[in-house]
């Protein structure tokens, strides 16, 4: 081997040295970054030595594919649980003190108390009182679903708003990696921005992607509509500044076809957008239909019969009324939407309490104590009976159609909670996925600051037997020239 060769193998070592503890160094400095892929500096023989060829990005695409699929599930199911969370403290408050089954439960009390000693004009305004509160749970308890509704709503169009950017930066990352690439630059860094992209959208929406030439890059959602091709595809979403019980929200569309809602507690579709559908026009929706059941039902309840057994006079509105109440189709005697919102206590028992006791908030014929006896009890103690009693309710409100009030109101707190602690129990598992995939992900493609520094350490010695090489070069030019002169 000729001194010139032995020259240009160590320069092309020390060049390649160079290169390879550049790589080293970037990979240590991003050791926090977990959106930075590890580089290494692949090297090729060439006469004389060797070169870099190219640095390579370490990748794993089934492992990214899962951690997208878990990052999506686990931003799903904790949208939910948190929305859940604030849901309880909006309507029951906290430890449901201000559910309308911890009122009836006040007002059963309070009847059984005022049936004891029904002379007893403390005790009639006391029960009055607790039907009040009742009112107000049912009143404060339809306002606030149609806040949180409406609150959910600039949510999801902040959310949309968010996705609209995010597929937009996605299309300035792919560009640069598609143009990169056709034009042999170094595109690693705009891949991992556009992997970071990637898993910022999954936390929307459920997507898949494929890679065509040039490493263009498609993006689909879990259903199968397309995202992103070449340019973002349009999501669309208009809130609504109110919203009236029952009435469900505007969809959310994505190039025209609607976003679907995610179902149950564990939810059947990940991404945070599906569950708010979801908490805004299912779970919103199941609890409004059973304040509105639980009012018809003490409507009904404590509604004014005929005193005569065989009479004939119509069943009216007593204690508790509604609007609808002068309607010629009576109390209702199904779902109606909002009603619990529009219960009201009968102004007459305010300033005749002894009305709940004697009946005839509707004249003298609907009076069940006609003598008008300070000991008679037995309007009062029917109407606690009547909370007992299993009476008719709508399947929508999705705890069954036969029930005692007083049961049905106990289960919609046990049918709240049963959700919840589902959505809980899944956000422990999904974290858990998402966090080992992550981890998984990482030791394939992550930085080892051991195996870093490790390398770097080799280097080193590399650059010094390269050094050396150089020398002793030097030292056999420095005697060649010598000897000549």
């Amino acid at each position: 081997m000729s001194l010139s060769t032995a020259l240009n193998i160590a320069k092309s070592s020390l060049q390649n040295t160079g290169v390879q503890t550049s790589v080293v160094s970037r990979n240590v400095m991003e050791q926090n970054n977990s959106d930075y892929a590890r580089r290494t500096a692949v090297l090729s023989s060439s006469a004389p030595g060797a070169r870099v060829v190219v640095i390579q990005r370490a990748t794993n695409d089934q492992l990214f594919r899962q951690n997208l699929s878990a990052v999506s599930s686990w931003s799903g199911q904790t949208t939910l649980y948190t929305g859940l969370d604030r849901l309880e403290l909006y309507v029951n408050g906290v430890d449901n003190a201000q559910s309308p089954a911890t009122a009836m439960t006040q007002l059963q009390k309070a009847l059984q108390t005022y049936s004891a000693s029904p002379s007893n004009r403390i005790l009639a305004d006391a029960a009055v009182d607790a039907a009040r509160q009742v009112v107000r749970s049912l009143n404060d308890g339809t306002a606030a679903l149609q806040t949180f509704r409406v609150e959910t709503d600039q949510e999801i169009g902040t959310a949309v708003g968010e996705l609209n950017t995010l597929l937009q930066q996605f299309k300035d990352a792919n560009n640069e990696i598609v143009s990169g690439t056709r034009s042999n630059r170094d595109v690693n860094d705009a891949l991992d921005r556009r992997d970071a992209i990637l898993k910022k959208i999954s936390e929307y929406i459920p997507i898949s992607t494929f890679t065509r030439a040039d490493s263009d890059m498609v993006i689909m959602t879990g259903d199968g509509t397309t995202l992103f091709e070449t340019v973002p595809r349009s999501i669309t979403f208009e809130a609504s500044p109110a919203y009236a019980a029952g009435v469900p929200g505007n969809k959310i569309y994505i190039d025209g076809v609607p976003v679907s809602m995610s179902t149950g507690g564990n939810v059947s579709s990940g991404g945070k957008l599906a569950s708010m559908l979801q908490l805004r026009d299912s779970v919103a929706l199941t609890m409004q239909s059973q304040l509105d059941e639980i009012a018809r039902g003490l409507i009904n309840a404590f509604a004014e019969t005929d005193p005569d057994p065989t009479g004939t006079l119509p069943k009216l509105a007593g204690l508790f009324t509604w609007p609808g109440a002068a309607m010629p189709e009576g109390l209702p005697s199904s779902l109606v939407s909002g009603l619990a919102g529009q219960i009201s206590l009968n102004t007459a028992v305010v300033d005749h309490p002894e009305y709940l006791r004697d009946g005839g908030f509707n004249g003298e014929d609907y009076r069940h104590n006609s003598d008008r006896g300070s000991s008679y009890a037995d309007l009062l103690i029917a109407y606690g009976k009547k909370l007992d009693e299993r009476m008719d309710f709508d399947p929508a409100a999705g705890i069954g159609n036969k029930a005692s009030l007083s049961d049905f109101s106990a289960n919609s707190i046990g049918w709240f909670q049963g959700l919840r602690q589902e959505a809980s129990r899944a956000a422990e598992a999904k974290e858990a996925l998402a966090v080992r995939t992550a981890e998984a992900l990482s030791n394939q493609t992550g930085i080892n600051v051991d195996m870093e520094m490790s390398m770097l350490l080799d280097l080193e010695h590399s650059y010094q037997a390269s050094a050396r090489l150089i020398k002793a070069v030097d030292d056999m030019l420095s005697a060649l020239l010598a000897a000549v002169r």
